[in-house]
């Protein structure tokens, strides 16, 4: 029986499928110019958010390393950011011999805390970097006025909110710069990919030349990744009680997939497939997804719509409702990990983002240059939450099966 699960490979259908196993066979195609995939992804996404430049790379983390570069900051220069993140949003930070500084999250909003971004303000920050968590836009409006006052330049971090809303203005178009990913479980997904995007002429320039520095990954990155939906919707999957899982761990074992995150960005190093450019046939992937976005956010919504009549009243506390597109469905209660752990032995993989301030779980906090008990908040929801799938593949049978559990297993 196939999982219900909230990632592998979450928004692939059956297209998307087959056009990778159609890329596959065409070898000569993956970094072709003439194929001119990433342009033709640049311009729609530059007309979909409609600014004036957007600039592609192969990872939201290569898109980062672009935009630090541009920004011609100092050596340990400081960048505020929340906790409660991925270290994928931090890496480049430390890469690009910088300080990231962490502020405490909103209990509530699981964004950025205004309060103690004012608190952590030094004469060395030069930069806050905010992020629209699962979805849910940050308080813009406060945030910029804090940039202002303090002659800060503001980064917004899009990777989970391609498509998401801040008082009828697209994310990713309020800040001096922003970044957007699309990992293979974000709101479109080519299983890597990036976009660095500006208004500003000076910094787009640089964005660009950064671009034009950095070679195209090799062929056995792209194959990896190729790979990635064919063998997760053709084996994995619909295997995954029977040997599936092994399967997975098989493979990335051997390094026939990829991992999401590479066991070196865990100790603060560098895989050395950053930063690269975004590959023709990965960029053929997320055209593919790009032309799918609005029919996934409204499933999204759809799906959200549905756990929030069916879980209201309940043990479990709900996320904010206004302006969320719903990337995963966040949710706390108390015993969280129980639940997590409990639903996975019933073939419901529902999601563990983000059991530690710094995720994954296993990433070195010192290297991130984390101390515990700097964000009390974040550390506090990394112990309540737990999330669920909200992707083009969860139909609301499956979402009643995940919400009959949670109702049984929640008290």
């Amino acid at each position: 029986m196939k999982p219900i699960s909230i990632s592998l490979s979450p928004n692939t259908e059956k297209d998307d499928t087959w056009l990778a196993f159609k890329l596959l066979l065409q070898p000569w195609k993956w970094k072709k110019a003439e194929t001119r995939s990433p342009l033709k992804l640049e311009e729609e996404f530059k007309e979909y958010l409609g600014v004036k430049y957007v600039v592609s790379f192969n990872s939201g983390r290569s898109a980062l390393l672009a935009i630090l570069n541009a920004l011609n900051l100092n050596k340990d220069d400081e960048v505020l950011l929340q906790a409660f993140t991925c270290n994928a949003a931090v890496n480049p930070i430390i890469w690009s011999g910088l300080s990231p500084v962490y502020v405490d999250c909103n209990e509530k909003t699981f964004n950025i805390d205004i309060e103690d971004l004012k608190r952590k303000i030094t004469p060395k920050s030069r930069v806050i970097m905010v992020q629209h968590t699962f979805g849910l836009p940050a308080e813009i409006d406060e945030v910029l006025e804090i940039c202002k006052k303090n002659n800060l330049i503001l980064i917004e971090d899009c990777a989970h909110s391609l498509g998401a809303e801040y008082k009828r203005r697209r994310v990713g178009t309020f800040g001096d710069v922003s970044f957007f990913s699309f990992g293979r479980d974000k709101i479109i997904s080519s299983v890597y990919g990036g976009m660095a995007v500006t208004n500003n002429e000076k910094l787009a320039k640089k964005i660009k030349e950064f671009q034009k520095k950095t070679s195209k990954p090799s062929y056995c990155w792209i194959l990896q990744q190729l790979l990635h939906p064919i063998l997760m919707n053709w084996l994995i999957i619909p295997t995954y009680q029977f040997g599936g899982k092994y399967f997975l761990v098989l493979f990335q074992y051997l390094h026939i997939l990829s991992k999401a995150v590479h066991w070196k960005e865990k100790k603060g190093l560098k895989p050395n497939y950053f930063p690269k450019r975004l590959p023709s046939a990965l960029a053929e992937l997320a055209l593919n997804q790009f032309k799918k976005l609005n029919k996934f956010n409204k499933h999204r919504q759809n799906i959200a719509d549905f756990y929030f009549e069916n879980l209201k009243n309940t043990t479990f506390e709900l996320p904010k409702k206004e302006n969320n597109i719903f990337l995963r469905f966040l949710i706390k209660h108390p015993k969280a990990h129980q639940i997590i752990k409990k639903a996975w032995q019933n073939n419901l993989l529902i999601g563990d983002w983000y059991t530690s301030p710094i995720v994954p779980d296993d990433t070195k906090l010192e290297k991130m240059k984390y101390k515990i008990g700097e964000c009390p908040n974040a550390e506090k929801l990394a112990q309540q939450t737990l999330n669920l799938p909200t992707h083009i593949n969860i139909s609301k049978k499956q979402a009643q099966k995940i919400v009959d559990f949670l109702k049984k297993y929640g008290n």
